[in-house]
């Protein structure tokens, strides 16, 4: 793997410290004890006084079916309520036993007594910035190997060809730089960090610290693979990098997180599906209206997932036009989060409720600016064909009405709104991709 470093960088590798793990070696290893009759609480203090880690299950004689279990540590018996639904658990972690449950619950009491303001601490000077993650994923820097351009003084004329021909060859490398990144643009996208069970010992990626516990240690970004404490998750910055052996699929994937995994500027399924239906769809009648056979559709979709961008959709496997421009509503359909979002909602919303034009134009673009990179650059390349499907609306029949009527509830979801509400909404959803559609030169 090549690491690309600027002059002031110097790669490190990762010094993982082992001083919480050190502590997990030293907790007290659990010790069961058995009782044949009921006991008290003071009987129960001095059958556990024999060792740190003892422990037994009493059921409550106040509430009969309750069960407490009972742990000796730090000279003292502390009682826990003891549930049970197929695994075993105290607070959030199920176990599968008892002895497991008692064993993590030692090295979390152990490690958070004796290292409470360490703990408390980790997140300091974290390792994140300089090496692991950042470095292997950091972009080429252009800086080192380009000319470096020198500004001139106004009035004053190059003192020689040799330096206008640099600073030409400049100006023709920021345009191609401009360009490239035009192309892939650098789209911000948070971690997808779900709880996780480390097999084996595990190092925190963000603060190097040991990650202790026997299960559910720390959380684990689903997109890209990084592994951090849960504390620690809240301080990694937006910077997700998603990697394609953690993206299995097209389909269902979070929008930002598949066009980042194949650094694209749009998801391939979108780019692919319009540009078939360009290249011979335009002027079929009832495009986008007409639904296609729903297997069929399906097939695309199983093509997507399975191939990326390797799918083929041409006419040879799919001549019914109507298949392409199902498979890509649904698409639309199956985004977790709609290329409207949640939270852009309501702003979309209330602008088509104005009645004044100019404002609400204006209101609509500045909802516009509301939507994450991605989904704002899908939704004005959606909307760019769609005006060109519009131009074509004495052979295919569909007008801008039309196609808010169609891709309305397909862009746009209301966010946990009551029925009614829902009902109300749809024909203000139909107006804002009516709007969009017929002023998308002026909005994006």
């Amino acid at each position: 793997c090549l690491l690309f470093l600027s002059d002031n960088d110097e790669y490190r590798p990762p010094v993982w410290k082992s001083y919480l793990y050190q502590l997990q070696q030293e907790a007290p290893h659990p010790r069961r004890v058995t009782c044949i009759s009921e006991v008290s609480d003071r009987e129960a203090d001095q059958l556990l006084s024999v060792a740190e880690g003892s422990y037994l299950i009493r059921e409550s004689q106040r509430q009969p079916g309750t069960y407490t279990l009972a742990l000796r540590f730090g000279n003292q018996t502390r009682n826990f309520r003891l549930f049970y639904d197929g695994k075993h658990f105290v607070g959030e972690k199920r176990f599968e036993s008892i002895h497991d449950l008692v064993t993590d619950g030692l090295i979390t009491l152990y490690i958070e007594t004796k290292a409470a303001e360490y703990i408390s601490k980790m997140t300091i000077n974290p390792i994140y910035e300089h090496v692991g993650y950042t470095t292997l994923n950091r972009e080429p820097a252009l800086k080192n190997a380009l000319p470096v351009c020198r500004d001139m003084p106004d009035g004053k004329d190059a003192p020689g060809e040799e330096t206008g021909l640099e600073e030409r060859l400049t100006s023709l490398v920021r345009r191609a730089t401009l360009k490239e990144s035009e192309r892939a643009p650098k789209y911000e996208k948070v971690h997808n960090f779900k709880v996780h069970t480390f097999r084996g010992p595990h190092w925190c990626e963000y603060c190097a610290n040991f990650m202790w516990g026997l299960i559910a240690q720390g959380v684990k970004c689903a997109d890209c693979g990084l592994n951090v404490h849960k504390q620690c998750s809240k301080m990694v910055p937006n910077d997700c990098k998603p990697d394609l052996k953690h993206v299995k699929k097209v389909y269902s994937c979070d929008l930002t997180t598949l066009v980042k995994a194949h650094n694209a500027t749009r998801p391939m399924v979108v780019d692919m599906c319009i540009r078939e239906i360009e290249a011979r769809g335009l002027k079929s009648e009832g495009l986008y209206r007409i639904s296609g056979f729903s297997d069929l559709i399906e097939d695309v979709k199983l093509a997507f997932d399975r191939d990326g961008e390797k799918a083929d959709i041409s006419v040879n496997v799919y001549e019914d036009i109507n298949v392409l421009t199902g498979a890509l509503k649904l698409y639309f359909r199956d985004l977790p989060i709609p290329i409207i979002t949640y939270d852009a909602y309501p702003r979309f919303i209330e602008a088509a409720k104005l009645t004044d034009t100019d404002q609400r134009l204006e209101a609509l673009h500045e909802a516009l600016k509301q939507l994450p990179p991605a989904h704002c650059e899908t939704l004005r390349y959606l909307m760019a064909h769609l005006k060109r499907v519009t131009q074509n609306e004495k052979d295919n029949l569909m007008n801008a009405e039309n196609l808010g009527i169609v891709f309305g509830p397909t862009l746009m979801r209301a966010p946990d709104l009551d029925a009614m509400t829902a009902l109300n909404d749809i024909r203000y959803q139909r107006q804002v991709l009516e709007l969009l559609i017929k002023n998308e030169d002026i909005l994006f």
